[in-house]
C-alpha cells in the first residue's frame, strides 16, 4: 500500500487512492478519530499498540461485527459475562470510555489481493455510528458529517445497539450456514432445508434482542432500503475467514448471542446446537481457541 496505494474496484468505477500507511501507530501519532476495523479476536494488539493514536480528545470508534467488547458500558440491565471479548481486561485499560464509540458496517467485499478490494453492492454501502449513550455528540455528528462527504452513507441513529442487533440477527443465519455448509448465501437461501434454519436463526437472534428491549423496528437502512445486502454470490466474511485460514469472530459473532439468550432464558436451540458445530470446525483447524 506504501508503494502502490489502495484500490478499490465499486461497481463499473475504480478508485484509487494514495494513503499513509504505516507498519507502527508511532509512526502516524494523535488522531481526531480512530476507525477500529481489526477483527474482533485482535483487538488486545490494538489495546497494547494504541496509545500514540490517542491525544487529549482522540474517539475511537469500534467497527465490529458481533457484540463488541463495550457493549455494556453504560447500561444497568443484567448482562452476561463479556470477559471473552476482552481477555485480562486489556481494552478496557487501554481505552478511556470517554473515547468510545459504536459502529456498525453494512457492505459486502473481497479482497483480491493485498491493497486491491472489490466491493460487492456498490451504491448500498453503510457505516453506522453512535455514541454507547445515544447522545448526539458534537463530535458524532462531525464522524457523520466526514463519512457522508467520503461518499460512504451514515444516517443518524437512536440507538447503537439495535443496529448492533439488527446486523446481528442478519449475519445469525448467513455466517453460520455459510461457514458449515461451504455455500454461498444465495445456496442457502436456495436450499429450503438451510433456508429454514436460517429462518429459525433469525427468529431466535430477535427474540433474543427483545428480552433485552431492542426491535428493529425503525433501524437504520442501506440506500435503497432494508440491511441486507442483496448480494447472493457473496461469501460472508466468517466463511471467507475460515478459507483462507483466518482466526474467525465466533466469541463475539455467535458465543455472546448465546450467552445473551441463556442469562435473559430465551430458548434458541437452533444456535444452541449449530453454535458448538461451528466452534468445532474452526478449532480443527486452527482457528479458533
Amino acid at each position: 500500500m506504501r508503494t502502490a496505494g489502495v484500490t478499490l474496484l465499486h461497481g463499473e468505477r475504480t478508485i484509487h487512492a494514495r494513503v499513509r500507511a504505516a507498519a507502527s501507530a508511532a509512526e502516524l501519532g494523535a488522531q481526531d478519530f480512530v476507525l477500529v476495523t481489526l477483527k474482533a479476536n485482535r483487538l488486545p494488539v490494538f489495546a497494547r499498540d494504541a496509545t500514540p493514536l490517542l491525544g487529549p480528545r482522540t474517539a475511537v470508534a469500534f467497527v465490529q461485527n458481533g457484540i463488541p467488547w463495550w457493549y455494556a458500558q453504560g447500561l444497568d440491565q443484567r448482562l452476561p459475562d463479556f470477559s471473552r471479548l476482552d481477555p485480562a481486561g486489556a481494552l478496557r485499560r487501554a481505552i478511556d470510555p470517554a473515547r468510545v464509540l459504536g459502529a456498525v458496517v453494512f457492505s459486502a467485499n473481497e479482497v483480491e489481493r493485498p491493497g486491491v478490494i472489490r466491493n460487492l453492492v456498490p451504491g448500498r454501502n453503510m457505516l453506522v455510528v453512535g455514541e454507547p449513550d445515544d447522545s448526539q455528540s458534537p463530535r458524532i455528528r462531525s464522524l457523520r458529517e466526514a463519512l457522508d462527504a467520503a461518499d460512504m452513507h451514515s444516517p443518524q441513529t437512536k440507538d447503537i445497539r439495535q443496529v448492533i442487533w439488527s446486523k446481528l440477527v442478519l449475519n445469525l443465519g448467513t455466517s453460520i450456514l455459510c461457514t458449515l455448509s461451504g455455500e454461498t448465501v444465495g445456496g442457502v437461501r436456495g436450499n429450503p432445508e438451510l433456508a429454514g434454519l436460517a429462518a429459525r436463526l433469525k427468529s431466535e437472534g430477535q427474540a433474543i434482542a427483545a428480552a433485552y428491549g431492542i426491535s428493529s423496528e425503525g433501524a437504520p437502512e442501506r440506500p435503497g432500503g432494508g440491511q441486507s445486502s442483496g448480494a447472493i454470490a457473496h461469501k460472508p466474511s466468517m466463511m471467507q475467514d475460515y478459507e483462507l485460514g483466518r482466526p474467525m469472530e465466533i466469541d463475539s459473532q455467535v458465543m455472546m448471542p448465546l450467552e445473551f439468550a441463556r442469562a435473559a432464558g430465551v430458548a434458541a436451540p437452533t444456535l444452541e446446537a449449530l453454535a458448538p458445530l461451528l466452534a468445532h470446525k474452526a478449532r480443527t483447524k486452527g482457528l479458533y481457541t
